[in-house]
């Protein structure tokens, strides 16, 4: 892990600018914001309509990424209500643990632990998640990549979604997997980032 200091960003309102960028305006403007401070990851603006909208930071990939802990990973995400309730919890922990100095090797170890204690929740039906900011940043091998949705399933394989097959616009990770929480996540590109301009579509 770099110093905590490079994963933070230091003027709160570009961050709360950032994280609402994920998603159109339409939408954005009336959710809740968290920033990421020292002590984790703290409310900077109470919403009204149940999203919820944060700057991801890279310990969300999966642990086997090559670049889990690459500082300049700014990945903005806004999440529907059903994903504020049952996939948020698993970036609130991850940080918590990221946080304390834990290794990726116990951070595994504690999320199995919590997860077996069924204090971790399983993704609800419906939950999914905006990442269409055009100013994303999500890693020296993808970069910007492509305005996206995000749809969070129960632990599954990618021939039940008809992902990663010819002409299909799902698309699933299929090289890093190291994820211990109960979940897959199924993307969709879209033609458009969230202010409305168009954006080149990139395979994974």
């Amino acid at each position: 892990m770099a110093l905590l200091d490079q994963y933070l960003i230091a003027d709160r309102n570009a961050e709360i600018a950032f994280a609402r960028s994920a998603e159109p305006t339409s939408i954005s403007s009336d959710a809740t914001v968290l920033v990421l401070e020292k002590s984790g990851y703290q409310a900077a603006v109470e919403g009204k309509n149940e999203f919820t909208c944060l700057v991801e930071r890279s310990w969300m990939s999966p642990m086997d990424r090559l670049e889990f802990w690459n500082p300049k990973i700014f990945g903005p995400i806004c999440y529907n209500p059903a994903a504020v309730r049952t996939i948020l919890p698993y970036t609130l922990n991850r940080t918590k643990l990221i946080l304390a100095g834990l290794s990726k090797a116990l951070m595994r170890e504690s999320i199995i632990a919590v997860i077996a204690k069924n204090e971790l929740p399983m993704p609800e039906a419906g939950a999914m998640s905006y990442m269409m900011s055009k100013g994303g940043y999500l890693g020296d091998f993808f970069g910007h990549w492509c305005p996206h949705l995000m749809f969070h399933a129960l632990k599954t394989d990618q021939a039940s979604w008809g992902a990663d097959v010819a002409d299909s616009p799902v698309l699933y990770n299929n090289e890093n997997r190291d994820v211990p929480e109960p979940g897959s996540i199924f993307m969709v590109a879209v033609s458009r980032w969230s202010d409305g301009t168009p954006a080149p579509h990139q395979a994974m």
